[in-house]
C-alpha cells in the first residue's frame, strides 16, 4: 500500500483521524477503522464505536514507513518516529462500497 493507492485499499485496521468535518463534533476524532459502509467509516476510538460520515470530511490516515519511500506525494507527511507515514484523503473519494472501490481501475495494469 502506497499513499496514492489507500483509497483503493481496504481501511480496517488502519489509525484514521477525522481532520476536517461539517460536523464539528468529529473533528479531532481519532482511533481504528474496524468497519467501513458506503458511506460510513466506523472507528474504535477510548470511548467505544463512532460511525463517521465519508462525505464532506477529511481524514488523516497512518500506514507503514515503507510507503513513504514509494512517494513522492505532498499529502504525505513523515512522522517523527520514522515508522509511519500519515496520509490526508478528501473522505468524498471514499465513497463507495468498500469492495467495488478496491475494484476501481486507478492506474494499474491489474485492475
Amino acid at each position: 500500500m502506497t499513499p496514492e493507492t489507500l483509497v483503493r485499499h481496504e481501511l480496517a485496521g488502519l489509525h484514521v483521524e477525522v481532520v476536517a468535518s461539517p460536523n464539528a463534533d468529529v473533528v479531532g476524532l481519532a482511533g481504528r477503522v474496524v468497519d467501513e459502509t458506503t458511506n460510513t467509516l466506523l472507528v474504535a476510538t477510548s470511548e467505544g464505536v463512532k460511525q463517521v460520515p465519508k462525505a464532506a470530511a477529511t481524514f488523516r490516515f497512518t500506514i507503514d514507513c515503507e510507503a513513504r519511500r514509494a512517494s513522492n506525494s505532498r499529502d504525505v507527511t513523515p512522522r517523527d518516529d520514522g515508522e509511519t507515514v500519515r496520509v490526508v484523503v478528501d473522505g468524498d473519494r471514499l465513497v463507495a462500497r468498500p469492495a467495488r472501490r478496491t475494484e476501481q481501475h486507478g492506474g494499474s495494469l491489474w485492475q
